[in-house]
């Protein structure tokens, strides 16, 4: 059986015909969706500005880091200079004085280089790296093939990074013999 009568509710929730729509509910509803569109926007605006804030200031930071990364390393090597300039300035004649002078400033300077990081490469005796040395020739020894026979230049790593390679001279593969002379 259907029931065919209207639902009480229901019928006084129709409009009627002719009559004007709720039109304060719908201000009210707009007026608060405004509100709520105007809270939304200042929220965002105050993100967006402090994030351009937080990378103005990540990139400020960044070009200070940069500009004043050497300082510390710089300031390690004022004492070093102090003892050139003592030494250059020194007219005495005593060798033996220079000597002394000579080896405390390039214990300053080695010490500076410990508080920085930089490391030696002295490879006389290992395997060539081609990464960590330069050959500048090869020559006939007695040790095994590819070995650093002798260093001429010391090299320089920083933080595992080759600031310079090590000049050396290796020792020659097994299969190199003499360089061959071709006829023109």
């Amino acid at each position: 059986m259907e029931d065919s009568a209207p639902h009480p509710a229901a019928s006084s929730e129709e409009e009627k015909p002719g009559a004007p729509p709720d039109t304060q509910h719908a201000a009210d509803a707009l007026a608060a969706a405004q509100l709520k569109i105007a809270e939304l926007e200042e929220q965002f605006l105050r993100a967006k500005a402090d994030t351009e804030n937080t990378r103005r200031r990540a990139q400020e930071d960044l070009e200070k880091a940069y500009k004043f990364a050497i300082e510390r390393f710089a300031e390690e090597l004022l004492p070093v200079i102090d003892s050139l300039e003592a030494a250059a300035a020194d007219t005495s004649g005593e060798l033996g004085k220079l000597r002394e002078g000579v080896a405390l400033t390039l214990r300053q300077l080695n010490a500076a280089f410990d508080r920085a990081r930089v490391c030696v490469i002295h490879p006389a005796g290992e395997k060539f790296d081609p990464h960590r040395h330069q050959a500048i020739s090869t020559v006939p020894a007695d040790q095994a093939p590819n070995t650093v026979v002798s260093v001429l230049q010391k090299g320089y790593l920083i933080e595992n990074r080759v600031l310079r390679p090590a000049l050396v001279t290796v020792c020659q593969p097994e299969s190199a013999g003499p360089p061959a002379h071709h006829d023109e």
